[in-house]
């Protein structure tokens, strides 16, 4: 009976300095490219609910100033609402010179309806322009979504885009219950 051989263990290869830190700084750039991709994704809404544009999107004009039972505001308020909160996050992650509204009464309209269609058609506009620009500054590789913003108290633009989902998830759960209240909502059948 023939003895095998033993066979010597195999070299460890051991990666230099300079490979190690390409391979960590691949990894950081995949997990950084998930990261925007997911963060946009988030933005634009539908994962989890419909999109915030499907609750405003054919309002009934009639009842876009129209108060329901036991909901404190107005489909033209919380449009308003969301779209100026959403330009002043987007302006201050972006804008060093920018300037917030007053709080709270500066990001809430003064009336409770719109003037016109047009100015309603007005404000969906502004707020999927700048829903557009919040995405397109967390997909730009070039937004340093963890630094703090210079001219913050330690906010970063990865921070200011997930108080911008959240804050716009919160208002369409107002506009969509509000839809439900005044006969609205196009439910499934």
């Amino acid at each position: 009976m023939k003895k095998a051989k033993k066979q010597k263990p195999a070299k460890k290869k051991t990666a230099t300095p300079a490979k190690h830190a390409e391979a960590k700084k691949n990894g950081n750039n995949q997990g950084e490219a998930s990261l925007r991709k997911e963060l946009a994704y988030l933005l634009k809404g539908g994962n989890a609910h419909v999109h915030f544009m499907d609750a405003v999107e054919r309002f009934p004009e009639a009842k876009r100033g129209t108060y329901a039972q036991g909901l404190p505001h107005t489909a033209w308020q919380l449009l308003e609402h969301a779209r100026i909160a959403q330009w002043d996050l987007l302006e201050f992650s972006r804008n060093s010179k920018h300037v917030s509204p007053e709080f709270p009464d500066g990001y809430w309209p003064k009336t409770p309806a719109p003037q016109s269609a047009d100015e309603w058609n007005e404000s969906l506009f502004k707020f999927r322009r700048d829903l557009r620009e919040m995405v397109r500054l967390v997909k730009n590789p070039r937004t340093n979504l963890h630094a703090p913003i210079p001219h913050g108290d330690g906010q970063t633009i990865l921070r200011e885009a997930l108080v911008l989902a959240d804050h716009n998830a919160y208002h369409l759960g107002q506009l969509i219950d509000l839809r439900r209240a005044l006969g609205s909502w196009p439910e499934e059948s």
